[in-house]
């Protein structure tokens, strides 16, 4: 059994280089600082995830991402804006290089998402910045959508876990490229 935060606790637990499992739009997602090399790696390690494929962040209000939405045009700020807050991730150039290359993987671009789900916007707003935020499954494996599920899973691995309900969403977040305007999943 894990133990259950409340979003105080599990602020403190990001901060001490913790791992912790969280509701999401759709699915219990696995979280940390993406700037802590060796929770990023916990984390990778517990997914059983190739560093080479990075992660997302989420952010919990677009503010959070500004220094990354500087590299973009106009029309890329406003396109990306008018899906934000949603279960949207954008592929964004790193043109500052601020992101560490344990989060982008072999990628130079990083992938974002301002989520409109209210147990990461307030993780990531009292930890007042992005967050890992990676489905809570090892890797080609099903996402998560069960508490007992995510419990069996991972549980005794976790630092702790943020308790609430998933979103109504039914599938991940969509991720789009916005230099190229395709979508990847």
């Amino acid at each position: 059994m894990s133990k259950k935060f409340e979003i105080g606790e599990a602020v403190e637990c990001l901060r001490d280089g913790g791992v912790i499992a969280y509701p999401t739009e759709a699915v219990w997602g696995l979280g940390c600082d993406p700037f802590n090399p060796d929770a990023v790696n916990r984390l990778l390690a517990l997914k059983r995830r190739s560093k080479n494929k990075g992660l997302i962040l989420a952010a919990g209000s677009i503010s959070q991402v500004e220094v990354l939405m500087k590299a973009l045009s106009y029309e890329q700020q406003e396109l990306v804006a008018s899906r934000w807050p949603g279960p949207v991730t954008w592929i964004i150039p790193d043109a500052l290089n601020i992101i560490p290359n344990w989060i982008k993987g072999q990628h130079s671009k990083v992938a974002v998402r301002v989520s409109s789900h209210p147990v990461v916007k307030d993780l990531s707003n009292a930890f007042r910045g992005m967050i890992v935020s990676t489905s809570a499954n090892l890797n080609n494996e099903s996402e998560i959508k069960s508490f007992e599920v995510l419990e069996r899973q991972f549980g005794s691995k976790l630092d702790g876990i943020v308790e609430g309900d998933l979103g109504l969403d039914t599938n991940t977040s969509e991720i789009w490229d916005v230099e190229t305007g395709i979508r990847i999943r």
